[in-house]
């Protein structure tokens, strides 16, 4: 009997111990795990109330109201400059096609600055009786309402019908606005019949037709404005000038054909 309760108490000593091993770990663990809930809580309402957003200042947008802007990012006036996630205010900003990038800087403790780049106008799209501002990659940007920018060129036609020619289009319009060109005419229209091909590319500039065609922009462009002068110095009534053929033009007068 004696032998027995000496190995009973043998055999229990180490299950007591191992019990106590676990009741401290688990308190470990409760320790830890209080302890971190506690922290996240403390830095959640710190990011939700220290350092509350008292200023925001916008540069760089001009189309775009600074009350829109906030009304984009979402902001209400109750953040914390802790709380505000430039990823985010970025990606809801990238959303409208005027703004082409956006940089941020928090200014502690109450100002947040918003550094907006944006798309600018490029050509004015007028497409089913309707106009828009587009930019240079040929995305609207917004519709404009009223009479049209006389120093932007005019792009007449849906380009979504005639996909393969409006990057052509574009092109022509970058060419006109490095050149200069398009600050020496009151209304310049560019046309893109319904069907159209690139050859088929043509323009209204100042009432005159001018026949364009594909590519060598720069080139075809030089040849009309050294056309054009030659025109009004010998006051040649044109119907229309055709680009569209390498080393030559085409001028026809309203009554006959001149080569």
């Amino acid at each position: 009997m004696r032998n027995n309760r000496r190995i009973n108490k043998q055999g229990a000593a180490p299950k007591a111990k191992k019990r106590r091993c676990l009741l401290k770990l688990f308190a470990l663990v409760l320790l830890i795990t209080g302890a971190y809930w506690g922290a996240k809580y403390a830095v959640d309402t710190a990011r939700r109330t220290m350092f509350p957003v008292k200023e925001i200042v916008f540069s760089g947008n001009k189309h775009i109201s600074d009350s829109e802007l906030k009304a984009i990012m979402g902001i209400n006036g109750n953040e914390s400059l802790l709380g505000l996630s430039s990823g985010e205010l970025e990606a809801r900003l990238l959303k409208s096609p005027w703004i082409k990038a956006v940089s941020f800087r928090k200014d502690f403790p109450h100002k947040f600055t918003v550094r907006i780049e944006e798309s600018m106008p490029y050509a004015l799209l007028e497409m089913n009786g309707r106009t828009f501002f587009v930019d240079d990659k040929g995305n609207m940007l917004e519709e404009l309402k009223g009479e049209s920018i006389p120093f932007l060129p005019v792009i007449s036609g849906d380009p979504f019908k005639n996909a393969s020619v409006f990057p052509d289009v574009l092109s022509l319009v970058r060419t006109m606005k490095d050149k200069g060109f398009t600050a020496l005419k009151d209304r310049i229209e560019i046309i893109i019949p319904h069907g159209a091909k690139p050859e088929d590319i043509s323009m209204q500039v100042d009432g005159m037709l001018v026949k364009v065609g594909h590519g060598e922009y720069d080139e075809k462009l030089q040849r009309l404005l050294e056309l054009e002068d030659e025109i009004m110095r010998r006051g040649i009534p044109v119907d229309y000038i055709d680009l569209r053929f390498a080393n030559k033009v085409i001028v026809k007068p309203i009554n006959e054909v001149i080569r």
